[in-house]
């Protein structure tokens, strides 16, 4: 029985790490921003709930032989049951008292749904890309030669799926017990649909997947990692800073669709790399940290503590960027 890759383990252990960070702190909008005691705290429900699905999406699409729209599909699936279904916070009028939730909901509230187009569209898109394939694509940009090699073994992934599941009900006990809105039977249901739905599009892009491998463009070259990470910052900026509204959820759907058409059609060049892949989710993390600063913390939060959070999340995100998108030469 061979030893267990102590690199191998390493990366799986900062993915772990990082995608509670993207999904949860990097805007510092919660009562522990400026806390490193509460924010440490938090890691360990946070670290099981965005950390261990990072892994098990990273680790099935390895495996696999899955590309990024398949990665993708995987954590938006991930971001519907979260939000759907765990927290249930995609069908809440008022979830924990937010005292701008109503302001966000009722624009693009859908009745016979529930829910309203605009928190649909950033919880879900922001899950898929912020609290999963951000953490993904840099910590494989981190280590490029094991960017395609499983990490875990077994054991490992039963663990992963393990402390998700605690995590995810410790989640759920509580939204049941604190929470007065919570999702009907049927919005559970639409939920799983949906869910069920993504990871069969997923499944489906192996076969497509390896024989786009065979089609790639050879004419010209991909932009530079650091104008990739422009194009990320710039499409982070424009998707977080859009209003709630149906022309907001609009343009949020072009921006996803654009920067979708356009990484896909870069990355069918033979010099698209790991390097560039995590210099466009850099650009996308360091948006959302820079978004942090306009961002109005729940309860009590000091602006000094405040604003030392935005700042090191922010040279954070620049500097983690520099080193996933770096040239190993």
């Amino acid at each position: 029985m061979t030893k267990p890759d102590p690199r191998r383990l390493a990366m799986a252990a900062g993915l772990l790490a990082l995608a509670p960070l993207c999904a949860e702190y990097v805007t510092g909008y919660d009562d522990s921003t400026g806390d490193p005691l509460a924010l440490a705290a938090g890691l360990l429900i946070f670290g099981p709930l965005y950390g261990a699905p990072a892994l098990l999406i990273r680790e099935t699409a390895r495996r696999l032989g899955l590309g990024w729209p398949a990665i993708l599909a995987l954590a938006a699936a991930f971001g519907v049951l979260q939000a759907g279904v765990v927290d249930q916070s995609l069908f809440s009028g008022g979830y924990r008292d937010i005292p701008y939730w109503e302001e966000m909901v009722r624009p693009t509230y859908v009745a016979p749904l529930g829910l309203a187009a605009h928190t649909t569209l950033s919880f879900v898109a922001g899950h898929a890309v912020w609290s999963f394939g951000v953490p993904i694509a840099l910590t494989e940009g981190l280590h490029p030669r094991l960017s395609r090699t499983p990490w875990l073994r077994a054991p490992g992934l039963v663990t992963a799926a393990v402390l998700y599941l605690a995590a995810a009900a410790l989640v759920l006990r509580d939204h049941l017990r604190t929470e007065d809105d919570h999702a009907s039977a049927a919005q559970i249901g639409g939920s799983l649909a949906a869910v069920a739905l993504l990871v069969l599009f997923a499944l489906s892009r192996r076969a497509r997947h390896r024989s786009a491998r065979h089609d790639a463009v050879r004419e010209g070259a991909p932009p530079r990692p650091v104008i990739v990470a422009a194009g990320g910052l710039v499409a982070g900026l424009v998707f977080d800073l859009l209003p709630s509204t149906w022309a907001g959820v609009a343009a949020g759907l072009a921006v996803i669709a654009l920067c979708g058409a356009v990484a896909a059609r870069l990355a069918r060049s033979p010099g698209w790399t790991v390097r560039h892949t995590a210099a466009l989710a850099a650009g996308a993390l360091t948006a959302r940290a820079a978004v942090g600063f306009f961002a109005a913390p729940l309860g009590e939060v000091a602006p000094v503590a405040k604003y030392a959070h935005n700042v090191a999340f922010l040279t954070g995100a620049v500097l983690l960027g520099v080193l996933a998108s770096r040239d190993p030469t």
